[in-house]
């Protein structure tokens, strides 16, 4: 039988957690080499977020963006360069939030060696902007109330599966009301707004110094979580194009349907999920491409609670022998 095309799912904020991959640094050669060449590239900020990423839980540091969205663009674009080493690299590449940077570094649209100050770039922006937070839903956006003041629809992660974001104390109050619905509603890991209009002008200062980067095309199909639709060869050039995903929502749902519904049932799809916290493909287990089998989801990494440890490097081989099969 034919073999199944491959398609990476990398996580974004709200997806970190402590240790994240650990167990595949000086374990896992490709991984090491990369997650090395980041910290160097970083400087005196790659030795703090060296130490930040192997501190054990519970590490507070962790839920700042500064912290958590350089590593997981780093610990992303690793996981991908890694599997492509060991076994072949993936055929598409769909990232939520900042997982979207690590595809776009992944495809050639940036360069290995701008990781450093890529995250540099992207921490500079976030600097006094969009303090806020977000909260998972569990519903559909047209199950929830249009009056939420300066609350907006910030992700669509699955059929029933919203991410809202705003500022503190509005965000607190949609809590507290959305609660009091009878809604599943959880407080994600984010100081910041993000995908709300309270991040503008951080994603513009974000776009001005990505453009000194010169972006260019990619060798890799990328579905942009932004379009859900592949990213072209003009977006793919356009730094204001990867840059305005800070301010504006993320159709991940829609994307990942997307890809799923393209293939049809045959040969079907091997969905690598690269996050901890198996929220990337937890979505697709609604689809009839999975429920029947012919495509599969095959995690890369431990389940979150296992994280850091030697569980790590035994779910990636695991991995690997499924896609060399």
């Amino acid at each position: 039988m034919e073999s199944r095309r491959t398609v990476l799912l990398l996580p974004g904020q709200g997806a970190q957690r402590e240790r994240m991959a650990a167990g595949l640094y000086g374990a896992q050669p490709e991984f090491t080499a990369r997650m090395d060449e980041f910290f160097a590239a970083s400087g005196s900020a790659g030795s703090r977020l060296a130490e930040q990423w192997l501190r054990p839980a519970p590490n507070p540091d962790m839920d700042t963006a500064e912290v958590a969205q350089p590593l997981l663009l780093a610990v992303g674009h690793a996981l991908g360069r890694a599997v492509g080493a060991a076994a072949r690299p993936a055929h598409i590449l769909l990232g939520h939030s900042v997982g979207e940077l690590a595809a776009a570094c992944l495809a050639g649209v940036y360069r290995a060696t701008d990781l450093g100050a890529l995250t540099a770039a992207r921490s500079r922006a976030l600097h006094g902007s969009g303090h806020g937070g977000m909260l998972a839903v569990a519903a559909a956006p047209h199950e929830l109330p249009h009056d939420l003041g300066p609350v907006s629809v910030a992700a669509l992660n699955g059929p029933r599966q919203t991410v809202l974001s705003g500022p503190p104390a509005p965000l607190a109050a949609a809590h507290k009301r959305l609660h009091a619905m009878g809604r599943t509603v959880r407080a994600l890991r984010s100081g910041h707004a993000f995908h709300s209009p309270s991040m503008a002008q951080a994603a513009a200062r974000f776009g001005r110094e990505l453009a000194r980067l010169r972006p260019g095309a990619a060798h890799t199909t990328v579905i942009s979580s932004r379009t859900a639709a592949p990213v072209t060869a003009s977006q793919a050039r356009d730094a204001a194009f990867w840059a305005d995903q800070l301010a504006l929502p993320v159709r991940y749902w829609p994307a990942l349907k997307g890809i799923l519904d393209a293939e049809g049932t045959e040969p079907g799809l091997l969905l690598l999920d690269a996050g901890t916290d198996r929220s990337l493909s937890a979505p697709a287990r609604h689809h009839p491409a999975v429920r029947n089998g012919s495509s599969l989801i095959v995690p890369l990494l431990a389940p979150a609670r296992q994280t850091g440890g030697h569980a790590d490097l035994t779910a990636f081989e695991e991995a690997l022998a499924v896609l060399e099969g």
